[in-house]
Order: structure tokens, then C-alpha cells, then sequence
């Protein structure tokens, strides 16, 4: 199993938990997993096919999208983080 570390913008979707617990030996894997046993939170990272473009995986610190995206291997124990992205500001 590997940690999948949540943040707080997530942490409704899965429950209140700042981590949770998933398998897999590939990113594809470990998030079909993770949809599985908790499918609201699946469904903000993943959509069956694909990450969703303004989600960031990172699996022992490595961005999946340049190591292998899907296919990327996953050992196991490994720490895998879900980070979306912010958007916001002011542009003047």
C-alpha cells in the first residue's frame, strides 16, 4: 500500500483524511484503486482516462506528467501527494 497525502481542498472527498491508502504498481493503478474505494475524491483527480489537467500527482516527490504520467511505477510504501492547482490572484 502507499500513502496518498490530501489536501485540505480535498479532505470532504475523502472524508475528512488528511492521508488514505491505495495500491497499485502504476499511478493508473493506484488511482483506480483509490476511485474505487472512495469515488468522490477519485473523480476530482482522475476521470477514468486521464489526470485531470489541473491536478498535479507526485509520487516520491517526482511529477507523474515527467516520469511515466499513468504508466509511471509506484513502489511500494510509496508517499504519493495529490496537489491541484491554485488559481486566483490579482492581475493589476
Amino acid at each position: 500500500m502507499s500513502l496518498v497525502r490530501v489536501p485540505p481542498v480535498l479532505r470532504e472527498e475523502a472524508g475528512g483524511a488528511r492521508q488514505v491508502e491505495a495500491s497499485g504498481t502504476t499511478v493508473r493503478e493506484l488511482l483506480e484503486d483509490l476511485t474505487g474505494r472512495l469515488p468522490a475524491l477519485g473523480q476530482k483527480v482522475y476521470d477514468g482516462e486521464e489526470i485531470r489537467p489541473y491536478v498535479n500527482v507526485y509520487v516520491d516527490g517526482e511529477d507523474v506528467r515527467t516520469s511515466g504520467g499513468l504508466d509511471a511505477p509506484v513502489r511500494e510504501n510509496a508517499t504519493v501527494v495529490l496537489l491541484p492547482a491554485m488559481a486566483g490572484g490579482n492581475a493589476g
